[in-house]
């Protein structure tokens, strides 16, 4: 039966696709934003038969205002809000602070307003990192933060471990889960999408002439979303502490470059065929962001395992292949990269 959701983030790339699903669904949603004044426009414009169906508000992770009057009339909570900056920030906290904070704070408003339901968008990166002896992971591991994991894998990880220690402290019959996923790819609304689009986009528009030995898993927004739908209606019993990593397969950069060539050759003039010699990406890292995190993940296999979500929810991730080729098409659509 349809309900209303109370979606932090709805501007985001995620956030935005869930409002998408739920609203087809026929639920009812009250958004959070940072600025009501500059997204409320933007969210009417992308919803504009919604109506009363969609309620914007105006409320910050590291702020108690607006979040009480966010959860009033709610049923259940998709915690998606988080920071994901494309660079590395100085200070660790930056990060890791507003991730755990802002956690905290949209549970335990949720739980004030009696919402029995909480499903918060985790990521991969509280699952792979810190095992060198691991390829290959499922929803049962977690990321060990004794060893030297980057900030935005600490943050994840902090956020989601405060999250499950203070339900279990203060509202055990709580159904919360969290969804977890990979990088996420995927047709675009606007300019403003993922950290992991922003790589499809590179890829296509000649930004990376050359192609670094690293790769990642894929999943699809679109999977992404449903994940976060279906486990605000599954039954409480099923989805009570779960975990539920999204990920379609593990893919290297040069196999994502064969793919976009392959299914979308119209637009792949651009795309690198020549690999980057590690040594440059070490030279690279030593003042470019983007290259300190891929100097990490150079030759690494980090493959999440995604078939307990669909197990679990009951459907079948979209073909990473599939997904890469929407993803460009999209960016090309919106005109993000110039055909």
């Amino acid at each position: 039966m349809a309900g209303t959701v109370l979606v932090t983030g709805g501007t985001g790339y995620i956030g935005g696709e869930v409002i998408e699903r739920l609203l087809a669904k026929g639920h009812s949603v009250h958004t959070t934003v940072r600025n009501l004044a500059k997204s409320e426009p933007r969210l009417r414009a992308r919803w504009p038969r919604a109506g009363e169906r969609l309620s914007v508000f105006q409320a910050d992770l590291m702020s108690d205002d607006g979040w009480a009057e966010a959860n009033v009339g709610c049923d259940a909570v998709a915690h998606v809000a988080s920071p994901f900056p494309l660079s590395v920030p100085k200070n660790k906290n930056d990060l890791i602070v507003p991730a755990r904070e802002g956690t905290l704070r949209a549970l335990k408003f949720a739980h004030a307003a009696g919402i029995a339901r909480f499903v918060q968008t985790s990521s991969a990166a509280a699952i792979a990192y810190g095992h060198p002896e691991k390829n290959h992971f499922d929803h049962h591991d977690w990321t060990n933060l004794d060893a030297d994991v980057p900030p935005y894998i600490e943050s994840k990880t902090v956020a989601e471990r405060a999250a499950r220690d203070w339900v279990a402290a203060h509202a055990p019959d709580m159904a919360f889960c969290s969804i977890n996923p990979v990088a996420v790819f995927g047709p675009v609304y606007n300019d403003d999408m993922s950290t992991s689009v922003e790589l499809v986009k590179k890829i296509i528009d000649g930004s990376i002439p050359l192609i670094p030995d690293m790769g990642i898993c894929v999943t699809d927004v679109r999977d992404v979303a449903e994940a976060h739908v279906r486990a605000i209606e599954a039954p409480a019993e099923k989805v009570r502490g779960e975990r539920f990593p999204t990920s379609e397969k593990f893919m290297w950069i040069r196999e994502m470059a064969d793919v976009v060539r392959a299914r979308v050759p119209e637009h792949a003039g651009k795309v690198p065929r020549r690999p980057m010699p590690d040594w440059l990406v070490r030279v690279l890292a030593l003042f470019m962001d983007e290259m300190k995190q891929i100097k990490g993940e150079l030759g690494n296999v980090r493959d999440v395992s995604g078939k307990h979500t669909e197990e679990a929810l009951g459907f079948t991730f979209i073909p990473a292949e599939q997904t890469l080729e929407d993803t460009v098409r999209s960016l090309v659509e919106k005109g993000i990269v110039k055909a």
